[in-house]
Parts: structure tokens; C-alpha cells; sequence
């Protein structure tokens, strides 16, 4: 998301492209982004979220080093398409962080590693520019070269992230990914020193692993918790490790997981929220511009880049109020009934801009910066609900509510595009289709009936 905003803001050093062609530059990168993200959910499940993230990196870091080769407006759009690629390693962040932390505090961890991701797009319109200059100004570079150099600067660092990340990090607390099943069965069988008969320790190593799936053969366990309230504390052990082991893709039970209501929940709340963001990123800017021409195209985009960099505060204030909630209600609802009510602030605060007369830029910049805070705190309540919806399937969940998400964009930018300059009427219209759509899906369980914490 960084370099891609970068190649937007670098559109500019080609004079021929017109307001529809950074348009449709905006679209085709989403476009990429989203099928990145639909893809990588279910590699996370099959190959783990490691390999994944670091695959994602080396592939975007390629188009990122040829970017100094592009000397035409569709290059540039092109290039834009394929630097969408890195705009998918959201998902494996967010898999990977998953696997790392309980579900009591999951939230503010997703929503702290995405906001300071999102961030990125905010301290491209201040880190890039500084480093073009410094490249004019201390290596003598033109500026039809150094903001070529710059690209393969990030090539380098995004290349060196991807490797140190295979070398250095583990795949899940317990070990690899291949392994997951059998530490699962392995801390199970450890826990035999609390149960306190021969019965009930045989049973839990009664266990045995099904190595084509890669999962511990816990099904029953998922059918006694849909049918029994009441169960003993090493019951609740296995159903737990049942539900929360992720599972090898099947196309059965993807389209299972994917046909559930709750996912659909994820996915319209998503639409909405995160699709705001990603249409008001490349057009905040031009819409300063357009209210205040005396900002000039630099001034505009500083204060356009306030929206964006709000994103390492608001997006965890989200996590961090969503698992509060959780911690103190117990109750998933809780989470659910938050991640709509941000939702729904923040369409009426795009409903307020569309019909407001903005006149001075405090009271601009003071509308915008609400509608960031409730924007960018749902998109973290919501990734703090979504560890919670078919767990077993956590990759394939996590990728197609972020896939919603910049389909979302898409929608939102081709409302922009058909809009011309009246922004005014494109706030208007998509913060009612926040509002309505939230409104929608709001009377929805937030996970499956007989899931566990689902009923």
C-alpha cells in the first residue's frame, strides 16, 4: 500500500495523464489488490501465513524495482496494477497475528499491525517527497531520475523484509505450520496431568491424527458442543482445540465457510468502511484543492494526508474498545453491536460533508478528522470480530473480508469517477449506502448457531 501510493503521487511527473486516467489507475490497482487477497486467504491456510506474507513481498518488489523503466502514462497505470500486489499482504499479516494472540486481546493486535500498515499511505505524501530531495539536492539527481532511484531503494527494503522474515520468524508459537496438528495433539496430551482418573486420560489419548488434512480428528467434539451444554473442563479442552485448529482448504468446506451469514456480515461491514477509506485516500487531496485553491497541489496533500496517518491511532482505538467490550460483556455481540455502530457514525459523517458548505479549512479538517477516527475504528472492530467466524477457516475468512473491503474501493472510486469534481455529491451518496447496508446486516448472529460461542 505504500509504494502503491507513492506510484499515484509520482503521477504527477507525467503531464498527459488526465483526471480519468488516475482514476482508472486507482481502480486497476485495487482490482489487484483484491484478487491478491482472495487468494492469499486460502494459501494461509494451506501454506501458513509466513510464506505467504513473504511471497506476496518478493512478487510486489519486482514491478516496485522496474518502475524506473516506465515512461508513458499506461506504463504507469500498469505499473500501478502490479505494484496492487503488496496491497494483498494485508492478509497474511493479519492471519499470521491471529495465530499469535488470544482471543481477548486479538483485536488490538490485528488493528495495531493494520493501522500502522495503513498509515503508510499518509507518510508516503511526507517520507517519499523528502527522499526525492534529498536525492536532487545532495546526489545531484534530475527529478526525471531520482524519483526512479526511489523505487529501487524500496525494492531494496521490501526484498530485505521478505527474507529476514523466512530466516527469522517462526510460522505459530508452537512451531511450524507443518506441524500444527501434532503440537495440538501434543499440548493436549500434556494436559493429562490435570485430568484425575485413568478414564479420562485414556480418552484424551484416544486422539489420533488425520495426516492428509493436517488437523487433529476433533469433528465429534464440534458435534457434541452444538448438542450438549454441559460439559467436563477436558470436553471444553477439546472442543476448543477443535474449533481453533486451522484445517487444510477443501473446496467443501470453503464454500461453506464463505456461504455463512456471518461471513457475509464481515464482508458488507468491510465493503463499507474499508472502501471509504481506499476512495478517499487518492481523492482527499484534489478535493482540498478543490474547496481551497490557494492550498496549492502540495498543501493540499499534506492535509490530505492527515486522514491516512490517523490510521496508527483510530484503527486500534477500534481493536482495543472491541476486545474491552468483549473482555467485560463476555458476549461476541458485544463486538458485532460496536463494529456497527462505527460503521453507521461514520456514513452520517459522510452524509454531513456531502451536505455541508465547507467554507473554512478548521472546519474541513475537523469533519474529516471525525469521519477518520469512526472509519478507521471500525475497520479495526471488525478485524477484531473476525478471528472469532470459522476459525478453523481463519485465512480464507480474513481474505474475503479483506477482498470485500477493495471491492468496496472499487464501487466507491467509480461512483468518484463518474462524479467529476463534485465531491460533495460522492460523500452524499456512498455514506448512505454505509448507513443502509449496516442497517442490513445488523440483526445477524456474529458467529453460527452451535459454533463454539455461538450459542
Amino acid at each position: 500500500m505504500f509504494m502503491d501510493e507513492y506510484s499515484s503521487y509520482r503521477g504527477g511527473a507525467f503531464s498527459s495523464l488526465s483526471g480519468h486516467d488516475i482514476a482508472n489507475s486507482n481502480i486497476l490497482s485495487l482490482v489487484a489488490t483484491l484478487l491478491v487477497r482472495l487468494t492469499a486467504g486460502s494459501a494461509c491456510d494451506r501454506f501458513g501465513a509466513r510464506w505467504t506474507f513473504a511471497t506476496i513481498l518478493l512478487l510486489g518488489a519486482v514491478p516496485t524495482a522496474l518502475a524506473g523503466t516506465v515512461t508513458t502514462p499506461a506504463g504507469l497505470i500498469a505499473l500501478r496494477f502490479f505494484i496492487g500486489i503488496l496491497g494483498g499482504s494485508f492478509i497474511p499479516c493479519q492471519v499470521w497475528t491471529t495465530a499469535f494472540f488470544d482471543k481477548s486481546v486479538v483485536g488490538t493486535a490485528n488493528s495495531l499491525t493494520a493501522g500502522l500498515g495503513n498509515a503508510g499511505s499518509g507518510v508516503t505524501y511526507f517520507l517519499m517527497p523528502a527522499i526525492l530531495e534529498s536525492l536532487m539536492n545532495r546526489q545531484h539527481l534530475s527529478d526525471h531520475v531520482a524519483w526512479r532511484v526511489t523505487f529501487v531503494v524500496s525494492f531494496i527494503l521490501i526484498t530485505a523484509t521478505a527474507v529476514i522474515m523466512i530466516v527469522t520468524c517462526p510460522d505459530t508459537p508452537t512451531g511450524s505450520w507443518s506441524s500444527r496438528a501434532q503440537d495440538v495433539q501434543r499440548h493436549i496430551d500434556m494436559r493429562d496431568t490435570f485430568f484425575s482418573t485413568k478414564a479420562d486420560r485414556k480418552k484424551c489419548n484416544s486422539l489420533s491424527l488425520d495426516s492428509q488434512n493436517d488437523t487433529v480428528k476433533l469433528n465429534s467434539r464440534r458435534d457434541q458442543s452444538q448438542s450438549s451444554e454441559a460439559q467436563t473442563p477436558e470436553d471444553d479442552l477439546l472442543t476448543a482445540a477443535s474449533w481453533e485448529l486451522v484445517e487444510k482448504p477443501t473446496a467443501r468446506n470453503s464454500a461453506k465457510a464463505v456461504s455463512q451469514l456471518p461471513t457475509l456480515t464481515l464482508a458488507v461491514a468491510y465493503f463499507c468502511t474499508f472502501g471509504i477509506e481506499l476512495c478517499i485516500n487518492p481523492i482527499l487531496g484534489a478535493f482540498y484543492d478543490h474547496q481551497f485553491p490557494s492550498l496549492g497541489q502540495t498543501g493540499s496533500g499534506k492535509y490530505a494526508a492527515i486522514f491516512g496517518i490517523l490510521n496508527a491511532v483510530c484503527r486500534p482505538a477500534g481493536g482495543l474498545l472491541s476486545d474491552t467490550i468483549y473482555r467485560f460483556s463476555g458476549s461476541l455481540w458485544g463486538k458485532k453491536i460496536l463494529m456497527h455502530m462505527l460503521s453507521i457514525l461514520a456514513g452520517i459523517f459522510m452524509v454531513i460533508i456531502g451536505l455541508e458548505t465547507l467554507t473554512s479549512k478548521a472546519q474541513m479538517v475537523g469533519l474529516i478528522t471525525g469521519l477518520a477516527f469512526f472509519v478507521e475504528s471500525a475497520n479495526g472492530s471488525c478485524f477484531s470480530l473476525v478471528p472469532h467466524v470459522q476459525p478453523t477457516s481463519n485465512g480464507l475468512i480474513t481474505g474475503v473480508t479483506g477482498a470485500a473491503g477493495d471491492l468496496g474501493g472499487v464501487v466507491f472510486l467509480l461512483i468518484a469517477r463518474y462524479s467529476g469534481t463534485a465531491y460533495d455529491r460522492v460523500f452524499l451518496i456512498i455514506g448512505v449506502i454505509v448507513i443502509g447496508c449496516n442497517i442490513l446486516v445488523s440483526w445477524i448472529r456474529p458467529v453460527s448457531k452451535g459454533q463454539l460461542g455461538g450459542r
